[in-house]
């Protein structure tokens, strides 16, 4: 059975930096392209950022560019997304998930890609 697991969401003040972390297990996570994907109230999924399995390739959307880092232990199983710079737009539930898909790092990333996903961790920044 296949887990994916969410941690490292909070609470933090605008220009305030947080780290989500996602563990999985019951997949070969080396195979498996990830993303983090995020979606406030009222608005639709986004695909914030992807990662080729080997790590070596990333794709971040426009409004994270510059800001969030995607990273990935393949030792641990373990998919990384440091966050600086925060804004309050940022504020969503923030999704991991593992797909068979890799679209380049213009390609972006889109759910439809993915077909594991975690139950979310919150992320809200304070003005």
């Amino acid at each position: 059975q296949v887990q994916v697991v969410e941690s490292g969401g909070g609470l933090v003040q605008a220009g305030g930096s947080l780290r989500l972390s996602c563990t999985t297990s019951g997949l070969i996570f080396d195979d498996y392209t990830m993303g983090w994907f995020r979606q406030a109230p009222g608005k639709e999924r986004e695909g914030v950022s992807c990662i080729r399995w080997s790590g070596g390739s990333t794709y971040y959307s426009n409004s994270v560019k510059g800001r969030f880092t995607i990273s990935r232990d393949n030792a641990k199983n373990t998919l990384y997304l440091q966050m600086n710079s925060l804004k309050p737009e940022d504020t969503a539930m923030y999704y991991c998930a593992a797909g068979s898909i890799w679209r380049g790092r213009y390609g972006g990333c889109s759910g439809d890609d993915f077909g594991y996903w975690g139950q979310g961790t919150q992320v809200t920044v304070s003005s």
